[in-house]
């Protein structure tokens, strides 16, 4: 049995930049506050946890006073900025380069359109990190969807301005847009009200292609990543349209042993958030049953 880790699976920039700034503060701090999961991917948040990263919510952030907080790669609303200042923590940004990008994006959008009776619509996972920092940009005044029936809450009479998540599906987003401008049309309202923006990570959106293109060539897919990533969500659907034979997991101790019956060739990826040592775990355990497999 052949088994190869797709070598364009792994971290994005975002996310490894996030988790080098916290293993460097962890090497001289025994002690480092994370606000929410550093990344979705419960066995990297294990790994990091052991090194002294203790991961926080919003509520214990108002209790907390001079020590260093770290602002994990989806980025933050303003208000967590200036309660910093409050209580006087040190914040280790680690905020993606591509979502600070957006946050001004879309707080430059809020602003332009205001004055002109618009509204800001993103498209992306309500509650997500990155969503809540995008929404603080327009003082929460944003309109979150990610279904056809929370389009119900846009006034389509007015100006409308559309941005993505940075890890959402391209396809999702371009259906969206679809459907926000037909509704549109049946108001009666015009297309030149509306500003659809793709700002999807381009990290994020070349990877579709490129693992049609791998899921393609191997008999069995095992997707690796964390049941909270919205990307791996997005990434794995993409895989399992090209591959029926595609599983999902979060580690190696989920393999079925049943899903390897008649493969020759197995292949391994994963979504931005997933760490290659894992899907290195995930391989060695594939070796591991093949060996015991007859003949």
């Amino acid at each position: 049995m052949n088994v190869t880790i797709d070598k364009n699976s792994g971290y994005c920039f975002g996310v490894e930049f996030a988790i080098q700034m916290a293993e460097d503060e962890l090497a001289h701090e025994p002690t480092l506050y994370c606000l929410g999961d550093i990344v979705h991917n419960r066995m990297e948040v294990e790994r990091l946890h052991q090194q002294g990263l203790r991961i926080i919510e919003r509520e214990q952030l108002q209790n907390l006073h001079d020590c260093k907080v770290l602002i994990r790669a989806h980025g933050e609303p303003p208000e967590t900025y200036e309660l910093a200042l409050r209580n006087n923590l040190e914040l280790i940004d680690a905020s993606c380069p591509v979502v600070l990008k957006l946050q001004n994006r879309v707080k430059h959008a809020f602003d332009s359109t205001t004055r002109q009776n618009g509204q800001v619509v993103i498209y992306g996972q309500p509650g997500h990190a990155e969503v809540t920092g995008l929404n603080g940009q327009t003082g929460n005044q944003s309109i979150i969807v990610m279904t056809e029936a929370d389009l119900d809450q846009i006034d389509f009479a007015r100006p409308v301005t559309l941005f993505s998540q940075t890890t959402k599906s391209t396809a999702g987003f371009y259906h969206m847009k679809e459907l926000i401008e037909q509704r549109i049309a049946a108001a009666g309202g015009s297309l030149e009200s509306f500003d659809a923006n793709d700002s999807i990570c381009r990290q994020v959106s070349n990877r579709e292609p490129a693992l049609r293109k791998f899921a393609v060539d191997y008999d069995v897919v095992l997707f690796v990543s964390g049941r909270k990533s919205s990307n791996g969500k997005a990434l794995f659907s993409v895989v399992n349209q090209t591959n029926p034979r595609s599983y999902f997991i979060e580690n190696e101790q989920e393999l079925d042993e049943a899903w390897l019956q008649g493969a020759h060739n197995v292949g391994i990826c994963g979504a931005t958030s997933t760490p290659m040592w894992l899907m290195q775990r995930v391989a060695d355990r594939v070796t591991q049953i093949a060996e015991s497999l007859p003949v």
